[in-house]
């Protein structure tokens, strides 16, 4: 069986990963708010930890591994976006949830085993902090409960490598009266009547967001579970609190074995911002006319743990490999399995970049059937991706100008200006089809759309 090695987060090392239980593998990863479109930083966990799960499953059976991953569906973004649209919460998180699920499925997403929301899981979260209050770890006050960080502080800081003492001195902490320590957090806080909420021990109100997931992991998953895993912008403090909250109320388990964490996004060289004027959502992309499996390429393109920059040359480089590997594979079966440098690649801690470097190895030396089978373990060259490889090409115009200047031609037995632009369009990878009736252009397997820039 393949060993698969993963930089765990907690322990700062890359370690050979061993299941709990290999027929029963688990994994859990923080999803999204549901208020709006997602952005293309929201993107990268999803196509991160997709890749993981397509991994795990390909090692020990489909059958054998559950993947969860949450929609946070109460949220003080959420209720802020009723207010102004007037808008029941419910219609927005059900539109929002769906946009999600649609645009990552166009980034060839699979979906997780189990998708639970948070507002499906208020009775669980209310019983966990009850746990907490009973054996000494959180508090009531002012009809907020809070954990309490002093109760735990041998092991909270664990994951971030930082103390208590530093994380006071450098977080920004919300200041209130009814905390006994600056670092304590919100289990549950009151809620008026203009704003969700549910009846609890400590009137009506609505839970804290880092007591949904460890409600929702325990649930579905155990006390202890395998992977968990998000962006390293949600190390601290939601992660931190995650394990506390969850150690303190199942001290018997070991909550997440593993931690994994994909660094962040910029475009361009630059963080991305709506104040810069690079931001914009998966469907921003999709609706341009940038195909799902050129973003997936080019977030695979990179190691999950380093930054990412898109820019549009990548994009541009994507689409023609993309290309060139779907003309090569065009109506052939995919081998039995991945080629083996491709799934040692992912072994060695998700290394996608060194994946897609075999691949092209794969490619030039003509195995297509290992290609094809390689890139459907990562989720490329998927038939639910195809299409967008002929789709997304509108040679018409060009087709219709070099007709034009054949016609020209045949007046003033001039064809230079023809054979200048045919052997533009053949080195940008078109083929070219003239006969009597007229012009055809067709994607060859070498087509590069930048290419035909100026034509």
């Amino acid at each position: 069986m393949t060993t698969i090695k993963l930089h765990n987060t907690k322990s700062r090392t890359k370690e050979a990963f061993a299941p709990i239980d290999p027929n029963n593998v688990r994994m859990y990863v923080c999803g999204p708010t549901v208020y709006d479109r997602a952005h293309i930083g929201n993107a990268r966990p999803v196509v991160v930890f997709d890749v993981l799960f397509r991994l795990l499953r390909h090692v020990y059976g489909a059958d054998h591994v559950t993947y969860a991953r949450n929609f946070t569906d109460v949220d003080d973004k959420i209720n802020a976006r009723a207010k102004e649209s007037g808008r029941p919460i419910s219609e927005i998180t059900a539109e929002t949830s769906q946009w999600f699920l649609d645009d990552m499925g166009a980034l060839g997403a699979l979906e997780p085993t189990h998708m639970p929301r948070a507002t499906a899981y208020i009775p669980q979260m209310i019983a966990m902090i009850e746990e907490l209050i009973a054996k000494g770890h959180a508090y009531a006050a002012e009809r907020h409960v809070l954990f309490a960080v002093d109760s735990w502080k041998e092991g909270y800081g664990q994951l971030s490598g930082r103390s208590v003492d530093d994380m006071i001195a450098g977080a920004r902490v919300e200041v209130a009266p009814y905390k006994k320590n600056p670092m304590d957090f919100v289990l549950w806080k009151p809620s008026s009547e203009d704003l969700p909420g549910w009846d609890s021990p400590w009137g009506r109100g609505r839970p804290g967001w880092h007591i949904e997931c460890s409600a929702m992991s325990y649930d579905l998953l155990g006390e202890s579970f395998d992977i968990h895993g998000g962006g390293n912008d949600l190390m601290f403090p939601h992660h931190e609190n995650e394990i506390a909250q969850s150690c303190c109320a199942h001290p018997k388990g070991d909550f997440a074995r593993y931690w994994m964490h994909n660094e962040m996004l910029q475009v361009e060289g630059k963080k991305m911002s709506k104040s810069l004027g690079n931001f914009f959502t998966v469907r921003d992309l999709l609706e341009k006319g940038v195909p799902g499996e050129v973003v997936r390429f080019v977030f695979l393109s990179t190691h999950y743990r380093k930054p990412m920059d898109w820019t549009e040359r990548k994009a541009a480089e994507a689409e023609a490999t993309l290309r060139k590997w779907r003309a090569l594979t065009a109506g052939i079966e995919p081998a039995a399995s991945a080629a083996a440098a491709v799934i040692d690649a992912l072994a060695d801690d998700l290394n996608t970049a060194g994946a897609i470097a075999e691949m092209h190895k794969l490619a030039t030396s003509g195995d297509a059937a290992g290609l094809l089978a390689s890139g459907q373990l990562l989720g490329l060259l998927t038939a639910d991706l195809a299409g967008w490889e002929v789709q997304n090409v509108d040679l018409a115009p060009l087709a219709e100008k070099l007709a034009g200047l054949r016609a020209a031609a045949m007046e003033t037995k001039d064809f230079s200006a023809v054979d200048t632009m045919k052997a533009a369009l053949l080195a940008a990878g078109v083929e070219v089809r003239m006969s009597k009736t007229g012009v055809d252009l067709m994607p060859g397997a070498d087509f590069d759309a930048a290419k035909l820039e100026g034509l």
